[in-house]
C-alpha cells in the first residue's frame, strides 16, 4: 500500500467514479482501476460497489476514506513543515446559498491545492470579491462567466405521503400541504406566485434557511420542501422527489468575475476547475450587458 493508491483511492470515493477521479489525479483511467483493485487484494475487501453509472463505497471503503484522508493529510503536513514560506494569496469568493456542501467541498479542496499559499476568505456575494458563484441572473454588466451548476428543484416529500404514489404534483395538490418554507429561494417564489394566482394556500409549517434543515424536517415528516435535486444523490429511504407540474423551477450557477481580473492567475485556477465541475458545454462567456466581444 502506497500514497498514490490512497490518493486515487480517495479521489474516486469523492468523485464516485473512476474516469472522474482520473481527469482529477490527471491519469489515465486504467492507473486508477489498478491501484484500487491492488488496493481491495491488500486489504483483503471490495471498497467500492460498481454501478452501470459510478461507483458507491462499501462498508469497508467508509472505514478507510476517514483514515485515508488522515494519512494523506499528515503526510502533507510533513511535506510542508519542510518547504520554505509561500507568499499569502489573498482570495475573495462571494457565494450564493444553498450551493451544496459536497460538491463546493470538492471545488474548493482544488482551489486550495492549485494556489500555493491560498487564504481563501467566503463572503456573500454582493461583497467585494475577487469571484463569485451566483445565479447567471445575478451578473453585472462587464463581468465574465464560466457556467457550473444546473440545479432543477423537486419537491421533497416524506416517504409515508399519499402524494408519493404519483408521478408529479400538481398544483391542486398544494392545498392544505404542510410545506416548510425555505428562503431566500428563487425556485420557491416562483412556486408562491403560482399558488397565489391559484388562490392556492397551503398550510406552511415552518420558515427556515438551511437545506440541511429542510431535509430534516421533511425526513420527519413535519412537512414537504421544495429542494434542489441534487439532494437526490444523498439517497434517504423516509424521503422522496417528485416534479411539480408546469414549472420550470432551476436554476444556472456560474462563476463570475470582473473582465480586468480573467488574467489573475487564481481566477484562471478556479475558472479551470470550475470548466471540470460544470454539467454545460465548455463555452468562455461574457455577460451580454458588456460591451466585450465574445
Amino acid at each position: 500500500m502506497d500514497t498514490r493508491q490512497l490518493a486515487y483511492f480517495v479521489a474516486v470515493y469523492e468523485q464516485r467514479s473512476i474516469s472522474a477521479a482520473a481527469r482529477q489525479c490527471q491519469v489515465a483511467q486504467p492507473s486508477v482501476s489498478s491501484a484500487i483493485a491492488q488496493l481491495e487484494q491488500q486489504l483483503g475487501c471490495p471498497l467500492f460497489h460498481r454501478l452501470p453509472k459510478g461507483v458507491t463505497p462499501t462498508d469497508e471503503g467508509e472505514r478507510l476514506y476517514s483514515q485515508a484522508c488522515q494519512l494523506l493529510s499528515q503526510l502533507q503536513a510533513l511535506q510542508a513543515s519542510f518547504k520554505k514560506p509561500t507568499r499569502k494569496v489573498q482570495f475573495r469568493l462571494g457565494l450564493v446559498r444553498a450551493l451544496g456542501v459536497e460538491r463546493m467541498s470538492l471545488l474548493l479542496k482544488e482551489f486550495n491545492s492549485k494556489v500555493p499559499g491560498l487564504e481563501l476568505h467566503l463572503v456573500e456575494p454582493d461583497e467585494p470579491c475577487d469571484a463569485r458563484i451566483i445565479n447567471i441572473r445575478q451578473l453585472k454588466a462587464g463581468e465574465l462567466y464560466q457556467p457550473l451548476w444546473n440545479d432543477h428543484y423537486l419537491l421533497a416529500l416524506p416517504a409515508q405521503h399519499p402524494l408519493c404514489t404519483a408521478a408529479e404534483i400538481q398544483l391542486s395538490d398544494f392545498k392544505k400541504m404542510p410545506l416548510i418554507k425555505r428562503t431566500p429561494c428563487e425556485a420557491w417564489d416562483q412556486v408562491a406566485l403560482a399558488l397565489n394566482k391559484a388562490n392556492i394556500k397551503p398550510q406552511i409549517r415552518a420558515n427556515i434557511h438551511t437545506i440541511e434543515y429542510a431535509i430534516g424536517l421533511v425526513g420527519a415528516g413535519i412537512g414537504c420542501a421544495l429542494l434542489p435535486a441534487f439532494e437526490m444523490q444523498k439517497f434517504r429511504a423516509d424521503i422522496q422527489y417528485r416534479p411539480i407540474a408546469g414549472l420550470g423551477l432551476e436554476r444556472e450557477l456560474v462563476l463570475a468575475f470582473d473582465k480586468n481580473q480573467q488574467h489573475q492567475s487564481s481566477v484562471r485556477a478556479l475558472c479551470d476547475i470550475a470548466l471540470q465541475h460544470q454539467c454545460f458545454p465548455a463555452i468562455f462567456h461574457v455577460n451580454s450587458n458588456s460591451t466585450e466581444p465574445t
